[in-house]
């Protein structure tokens, strides 16, 4: 009898735990969506708010912060996702499925700031969704528009208690077609979208690389990738918290789709992959330039060919005497003379190429030594030194030719390589240092040789970098 008792003492307290779960414990979340019914008069435009944000920046505000009493909001499509560690407690919410482009309603993309991780659990690539914009602040985070909370001159989180009630999902899950572009025709409003760049590849220097795992990938890890169609180059961003940095990143050419963005100091363009799966890089051959390499000499001879500091040189005129030849390929900017005390202060006179301001769609422009005599004397070196002012994705090469026959109407005819063991300043380089090119090895070839200076870039605000030069000299030994 006492073991009936007990018995039942055991189910009455099973009973009187199982009824004090509630349902919600043991059955599977409801995640059906109620589609929303927002009035049409209370939804604005992209471009609405973005002209808000700049109107505020003009009257010298850092932020534009929305009315709270009025019910307004933005419909767009998420084009980012957390879901491989790539994106973190961030949103990229673009206006448009794809790349129609009406003059009235331009493709344009917001960053919103969330203190949640993981929320492609709750926001799928391709959902449409409204932002309920009452009382939130429209301002610049790591050199894009950002939406969050504020409190009039900084940008703040969207809080994991209020989310939900801010970013509204609909039942829709579109179809998102990324824009396709070449990097020189990418400008401010491409940032925040979903962009294509096709025939790129990784730079030849970084093969082999992971994506974030290298010893020198601190926060993020950066790999050039460059476009055989016009030779710009982007950083590519991947978070050393990314499913995939250890993935070595694909070696052939292809297309590559992810968002366009900037670094989290905002000093150049970056582009954000939501997973590995976004590159596809099939084509076998690459298109790398032809190359020469004698390596870094040992020693610096004694006999000068040619120097060139650009003392004689005037301010803000085009770099000429000494047997240079400075050649505009595209555009209406040339190398110039140019000195500044300033923080990154000009190594007295120095030689500059700026595209800012040009207007051109396309800025090229070359800086060309005299003809060297290789066959002459032995030991041939060159060095030069070379510093950068927020390259903004613009690029210097230095190349030689040894067929060039010093006629301007052949520059671009005839055959030039790549000094591959002369270091440029790079786009991720302090802009308030000049590096130096090392003593560049010339002794494995002969004949005559002309070494070039090349800017890339344009008059748009995405490529619109400044490079300097100068100290530029080519010794022998005696």
């Amino acid at each position: 009898m006492g073991k009936i008792k007990s018995l039942f003492w055991v189910l009455g307290m099973m009973f009187l735990w199982v009824s004090c779960v509630q349902d919600d414990d043991f059955n599977v979340p409801d995640i059906s969506i109620t589609e929303l019914e927002i009035p049409q008069a209370q939804i604005t435009t992209f471009k609405t708010i973005k002209s808000l944000y700049e109107q505020a920046v003009n009257n010298g505000n850092s932020t534009a912060t929305i009315d709270d009493d009025t019910d307004l909001y933005i419909e767009g499509y998420v084009v980012s996702s957390d879901r491989t560690g790539n994106f973190f407690e961030e949103l990229i919410i673009q206006n448009k499925k794809d790349d129609s482009n009406p003059d009235n309603d331009p493709r344009i993309g917001f960053r919103v700031s969330i203190n949640v991780s993981k929320l492609s659990g709750t926001y799928q690539f391709g959902q449409k969704v409204y932002v309920k914009l009452n009382g939130l602040t429209i301002g610049e985070e790591i050199g894009v528009i950002t939406i969050g909370k504020g409190d009039g001159v900084n940008v703040k989180q969207i809080q994991a208690a209020e989310y939900k009630d801010i970013i509204l999902r609909s039942n829709e899950i579109a179809t998102i077609t990324p824009k396709v572009s070449g990097l020189a025709d990418l400008t401010e409003w491409d940032q925040n979208t979903l962009i294509r760049l096709d025939n790129m590849q990784l730079n030849r220097f970084e093969i082999g690389a992971s994506f974030a795992s290298e010893s020198y990938d601190e926060f993020d890890g950066f790999r050039v990738l460059e476009s055989c169609d016009s030779g710009i180059s982007i950083m590519m961003q991947t978070s050393t918290f990314a499913d995939f940095k250890s993935l070595i990143v694909p070696q052939g050419q292809g297309s590559v789709t992810g968002i366009f963005s900037r670094d989290f100091g905002d000093d150049f363009n970056v582009l954000i992959l939501n997973s590995s799966a976004d590159i596809n890089f099939e084509n076998s051959e690459r298109c790398d330039p032809l190359e020469l390499s004698c390596g870094i000499a040992s020693t610096l001879g004694a006999g000068n060919l040619f120097y060139e500091d650009f003392e004689s040189q005037s301010n803000n005129r085009p770099i000429a005497g000494n047997g240079w030849t400075n050649y505009i390929e595209a555009g209406t900017e040339a190398w110039e003379g140019y000195s500044s005390t300033s923080s990154n202060a000009s190594l007295g006179r120095s030689a500059r190429f700026q595209s800012a301001s040009s207007g051109d769609v396309s800025n090229i422009g070359w800086l060309i030594t005299p003809a060297i005599n290789l066959d002459a004397q032995d030991g041939e070196t060159l060095r030069f030194k070379t510093s950068n002012s927020l390259a903004d994705s613009s690029y210097m090469e230095v190349l030689y030719s040894l067929d060039w026959d010093g006629n301007e109407a052949n520059i671009t005819s005839a055959i030039w390589g790549v000094l591959s063991d002369a270091y440029v300043v790079k786009d991720t380089d302090s802009f308030v240092e000049w590096f130096n090119s090392g003593t560049v090895d010339l002794s494995c070839v002969s004949g005559t040789i002309y070494i070039a200076f090349k800017y890339t870039g344009s008059g748009q605000d995405s490529f619109d970098g400044v490079y300097e030069l100068d100290e530029i000299s080519i010794d022998f030994v005696e």
